[in-house]
């Protein structure tokens, strides 16, 4: 019994001990304007006990000692020791400072740009905000308040949103998650529907307009989107959400962590799926995101983190733009959509898309000393999928409707049609253009410092890509086969499901980049300054399997090209004087030039018509800016001209609007010239704890500079069907807002519940210029000189959210209501030139309630 008492005399000791030596500790991270901190993280110094900061940036740890220090760190500031002890348990406001000597290495290759630091035109958004705001728009969407910045959702199916910054589309803005590059190798672009589950696993989103300062070789002309994804959460734990909306939008998902383990591990996990109808008819959807980190560090000087994700979908498309008469005719409204119908009373889509592109990168953060550091991203992505279409001798069977032309396709009249056939095949059939890739890569930074106050940065930017190309069979449509004749190897083929068809080739692309950039900031740290160069050589080479007859030595020969090298290279400077505590003027400047891009080189999508000599894109740019920082009002004025000459893409022309199936084609424009100039202003006021505005104003004078004589235009096939010229000298840059503005108002009630409401204005948005209106194939009819393109109305929408954070038992509960065009405003939001201009409008009211649960 004695024995009994003395043990349980210990036990009782030590559990007083432990609990005595805990200590509840509370606080605030802000930043240098005392906006709150949301995901920064409290470590308890000697520990691997830490939580993250919530919406608000409070946070509370129990710590394991009753006195010691917390280090306080986010993304982009410099960390922050402080002490506590059991007699100063509210620590109340912790303000951080933004530092370009990032707490994680990872940064220096992601190349976040520090405000009052970086002389470029930056904005921020960090995950607290895309979470309040996204709902179930589309990603770019959250970028639609910043200057400079249009972004629409397309013809409206799951992920085909686009942005253009400044003037410039998808192909002229680099977009990099975690600091690797992700547009296309070949043409540049960005398809948003590759990474429609990246708002779920972002921690901010960084947006830097035009020369930016992102650290790979030959930079973006319009800007660059910098997307940091999360890694390893410091604490332990997760959280479960899920999001209805309208038009049977539903999202289900949760995040593991295991937080730092005491053998320096930590992982994560996250995966969510995505399903609805859709807004816009026919456009059902399904998606899935998934997300993996691990994060080791080994030692002080040593850390590794491996991290892969993606977003395997499906969709349907409206990829065809109608008439506002037909639009305004037709039964579902705005919502009209020609390109799907029905199969034996299944939704079938002509035009869909499907894709996974997964994207996989291990990085090595190596501290070599206290002035010198190495972080290497070794990566991979593999793409497979593509979009759908028509094919056949007799497309117009897709004009047969269920009813008037504003109803869905009768594919059960087409099916009956092909099976008479017989032996004659299918007249029409769906078919897939699939754009399947392997894409490896290594990025490599070194930093170190040369003096107290100068910092070189330098780098090496690999890069190796095959692309296949070509057209698969997906549906006969009721017949046994369909006849293609475009393969020499097998000429009139009768084709299988799953057969390719059209054309078949493979484009190699290959990318060696250097890069180097000296930094200087000067005693007194009000002055920063760069100098920047790099060089790059792109490879090119096409692989043709259907054009060139493979059983002959020549045939194999005309197969396989040589590889055609092309150089650029880039200089820029820029320099930020902070004037006092609050104020400060920035300067950059730079030229460089870029090589064509892989169909400027293969202009007649064969392999004998190869323009080895492609002439580079040249760009020179100049910006200045001035930015203010208050305790209450913050502002930045920036001006920027950028002229841009020989620049080289492709223009999809789309066929006859009123008829389904019409033929589609493809224009190489080579050599075009704009300019493009304009001022930004944008600010943020906090009126009292508990009210914030922010604002914005951007006015663009986007202008093309030149005349384009024979253009060659091309089939689906890939067949050059003619040339003609395009008078386009003058007339203004199509497809994006040259003005815009966005009011934004943030009310907090209560400390976890709070009300958002956006306004957005969008004018001078000139229509996509059609090429066929302004030229002919002819080449004895003379081109025809028109004033400006189709000018869209100016229009303006509301958005407004409501979230309240509340607990249920011991887990943080949020629950977020989104109602984007809260005022259901119709608007057109996309259009294409022509007598009777072709459009998409806008969506109008949607809703989305999200709950979201941290455990």
């Amino acid at each position: 019994m004695k024995n009994f008492k003395n043990l349980l005399f210990v036990v009782l000791f030590f559990v007083t001990a432990t609990v005595l030596g805990q200590t509840k500790i509370t606080g605030t991270i802000v930043d240098e304007t005392n906006q709150p901190l949301p995901a920064a993280s409290v470590l308890e110094k000697g520990t691997t006990n830490g939580v993250s900061t919530d919406f608000d940036g409070k946070f509370t740890l129990n710590t394991k000692s009753n006195s010691g220090t917390l280090v306080i760190s986010f993304i982009g500031y410099k960390t922050k020791n402080i002490a506590f002890s059991s007699a100063k348990t509210k620590i109340g406001n912790i303000q951080l400072e933004e530092d370009s000597t990032l707490d994680e290495i990872i940064l220096t290759a992601t190349s976040f740009a520090i405000d009052r630091k970086t002389p470029v035109a930056v904005s921020t958004i960090r995950a607290a905000d895309i979470e309040r705001k996204l709902g179930s728009q589309e990603f770019p969407e959250i970028l639609k308040s910043t200057p400079g910045v249009y972004a629409t959702k397309s013809g409206g199916g799951f992920g085909d949103g686009r942005i253009n910054m400044r003037g410039f589309n998808s192909e002229n803005v680099a977009v990099m998650i975690n600091g690797v590059p992700v547009n296309d190798m070949e043409n540049g672009r960005v398809y948003w529907s590759n990474w429609a589950g990246l708002s779920d696993v972002t921690s901010a989103m960084q947006v830097q307009r035009g020369l930016g300062a992102a650290k790979v070789a030959v930079p973006s002309i319009g800007g660059t989107i910098n997307i940091l994804s999360k890694t390893s959460d410091i604490e332990k734990g997760g959280n479960i959400l899920a999001s209805t909306g309208n038009d049977g939008f539903q999202k289900y998902g949760f995040t593991l962590s295991t937080g730092l383990m005491d053998n320096g591990l930590a992982a994560s996990v996250s995966f969510s799926k995505t399903s609805g109808e859709g807004y816009v008819d026919g456009t059902q959807f399904e998606g899935y995101n998934y997300f993996v980190n691990l994060t080791k560090e080994i030692n002080d000087n040593h850390k590794i983190s491996f991290t892969t994700f993606g977003s395997p979908q499906r969709h349907g498309q409206r990829q065809n733009r109608s008439t506002v008469e037909t639009i305004r005719n037709a039964q579902s409204g705005i919502r009209f959509n020609p390109d799907w119908g029905y199969k034996n009373g299944q939704v079938t889509s002509i035009e869909d898309n499907f894709y996974h592109k997964s994207q996989t990168s291990l990085n090595h953060y190596w501290t070599i000393s206290d002035v010198t550091s190495l972080s290497t991203a070794a990566y991979a992505s593999y793409g497979k999928g593509g979009g759908g279409g028509t094919a056949g001798t007799n497309t117009d069977l897709f004009n047969e409707r269920m009813g008037g032309p504003d109803q869905p396709v009768d594919f059960d009249n087409i099916v009956e049609i092909n099976r008479a056939n017989g032996a004659l095949g299918s007249e029409a059939i769906l078919r897939a253009s699939r754009n399947d890739h392997e894409w490896f890569g290594v990025l490599s930074t070194f930093k170190t410092e040369l003096a107290d106050n100068l910092d070189l940065i330098a780098g090496v930017d690999w890069r190796t890509y095959t692309g296949s190309h070509f057209r698969e069979v997906t549906d006969l449509l009721g017949g046994d086969y369909f006849f293609d004749d475009n393969n020499v190897n097998n000429p009139n083929s009768a084709l299988q499901v799953g057969d390719k068809m059209g054309y078949n080739n493979d484009g190699n692309v290959g990318w060696l980049g250097f890069f180097g950039q000296v930094e200087y900031e000067n005693q007194k740290g009000n002055f920063n300054a760069f100098l920047s160069t790099s060089v790059q050589r792109s490879t090119y080479q096409r692989v043709d399997y259907f054009q060139y007859d493979l059983s002959t030595e020549a045939g194999r020969d005309l197969a396989t090209t040589d590889k055609v090298n092309l150089n650029g290279y880039s200089i820029k400077s820029g320099a930020n004087f902070r004037i006092d505590d609050v104020q400060n003027v920035f300067a950059n400047i730079g030229y460089f030039e870029r090589p064509a891009n892989f169909d400027a080189v293969f202009q007649g999508f064969n392999n004998t018509t190869v323009n080895a000599n492609a002439e580079n894109e040249k760009i020179f740019s100049l910006e200045l800016g001035y930015g203010i920082r208050g305790e209450k009002f913050a502002a930045n004025v920036n001006l920027y001209r950028t002229q841009w000459n020989d620049r080289s893409f492709s223009r999809r022309i789309p066929g006859d609007p009123t008829v389904t199936g019409s033929e589609e084609f493809t224009a190489n424009l080579l050599g075009v010239n704009a300019l493009h100039q304009g001022i930004e202003f944008d600010f943020t006021y906090k009126a009292s704890d508990k009210l914030n505005f922010s604002g914005m104003l951007s006015l663009g004078d986007w202008t093309n500079d030149n005349d384009l004589i024979d253009v060659a235009i091309f089939d689906e096939n890939q067949n050059q069907r003619g040339t003609l010229d395009l008078l386009v000298d003058g007339l203004k840059v199509s497809d994006a807002a040259q003005t815009t503005a966005a009011l934004g108002m943030l009310y907090k009630f209560w400390d976890k519940t709070s009300i958002t409401v956006d306004y957005n204005y969008f004018a001078d948005l000139y229509s996509q210029i059609n090429i066929l209106d302004r030229a002919d194939f002819d080449p004895s009819t003379p081109a025809v000189r028109k004033g400006n393109p189709y000018k869209v109305p100016s229009y303006n929408t509301f958005d407004a959210s409501l979230r309240h954070g509340f607990e249920i038992g011991d887990f943080d509960t949020t629950v977020t209501v989104r109602v984007n065009n809260l005022f259901d405003t119709e608007y057109i939001a996309d259009a294409l030139d022509a007598s009777d201009p072709l459009v998409w409008f806008g969506f109008g009211r949607t809703f989305s309630l999200d709950l979201k649960i941290k455990f």
